[in-house]
């Protein structure tokens, strides 16, 4: 490739770069991963023949899902073996993607979880059409099917997705309101407090990889997630604080202990109350959470 060339390509690349790093993760749950789709998408990248390429921000698309979907299989042997329940990882969003009502959504731990569930074309197919609204024959030329066998596939997918999803979209400031007593009551060990902020059909799940003390399976019910929080809390000898932030496109609390972030606690709100709660401990996936992550869906 010719210097030319290659200037020309690094900045396609470098302009659509945001894009592509927000379709892998959400195909993914994985910055990590998702920056080293981005690596090999470039490496493929550099090798195309950009005068034969019609529209570039449609085949940097193309390359990046073909190696999320790669990358989908591999990782799915590693959530095999992986201690207690897998989350995904949390990233420090800006402002502007929580003002994005669906990329916010798309982005959020509830709806990432839901797609957890599906099987990595499905996945694919999903984020694509869903959120990216990509053209069928796109999809089709990207995950290797034809356009008819994509429709339904997508199909599938919005169904199982549907039936799994959030049943009513909260606003922000629901969130951090249902957050701030949610932080009054554990910073006060107040047991009855905190049973007040929680729905009685909440569920905590809790990832900290191995690495971190967490719980291995989801806990269900107001009470024991009331007191798995207060007990775990209580039996930290090192000063605890919690402090609002935004993740993943919805406000969220990070947690430090004794000055050091232990972990970050995300969260699902319906009718005021907390439905879900996400506590990722494992320090493998806090690395995006001290500097804005850009997302887009453009």
């Amino acid at each position: 490739m010719s210097d030319r060339a290659a200037g020309a390509a690094t900045e396609t690349f470098v302009a659509h770069r945001n894009l592509l790093f927000t379709v892998a993760y959400e195909m993914l749950g994985s910055a990590a991963d998702a920056e080293d789709v981005l690596q090999e998408t470039w490496l493929r990248w550099i090798e195309v023949d950009l005068e034969q390429v019609r529209d570039q921000r449609a085949y940097l698309v193309r390359i990046t899902t073909r190696q999320s979907l790669n990358r989908l299989r591999t990782m799915s042997r590693r959530k095999e073996a992986y201690v207690g329940p897998w989350l995904p990882e949390p990233l420090l969003t800006a402002p502007d993607v929580a003002e994005d009502a669906l990329l916010a959504e798309s982005v959020s731990m509830a709806l990432m979880l839901v797609l957890e569930t599906l099987s990595p074309t499905e996945r694919a197919v999903f984020v694509l059409r869903e959120v990216f609204d990509v053209d069928y024959d796109e999809i089709a030329a990207a995950v290797g099917k034809s356009p008819a066998a994509v429709r339904q596939i997508a199909h599938r997918a919005r169904k199982h997705v549907d039936a799994r999803r959030p049943r009513r979209t909260v606003s922000a400031r629901q969130t951090r309101e249902a957050l701030e007593s949610f932080r009054r009551v554990l910073e006060t060990g107040d047991p009855q407090g905190l049973l007040d902020v929680l729905a009685p059909d909440v569920v905590l799940m809790s990832d900290g990889g191995g690495i971190k003390q967490a719980a291995l399976r989801p806990i269900a019910g107001a009470d024991k997630v009331a007191r798995f929080m207060i007990g775990g809390l209580g039996k930290n000898k090192s000063p605890i604080t919690l402090a609002p932030t935004v993740v993943n496109g919805s406000p969220a609390l990070v947690v430090h202990l004794d000055g050091v972030i232990d972990g970050i606690m995300a969260v699902r709100v319906e009718d005021g109350r907390i439905i879900g709660l996400y506590y990722v401990r494992n320090p493998e996936k806090l690395s995006r959470v001290a500097s804005e992550t850009p997302l887009t869906l453009r």
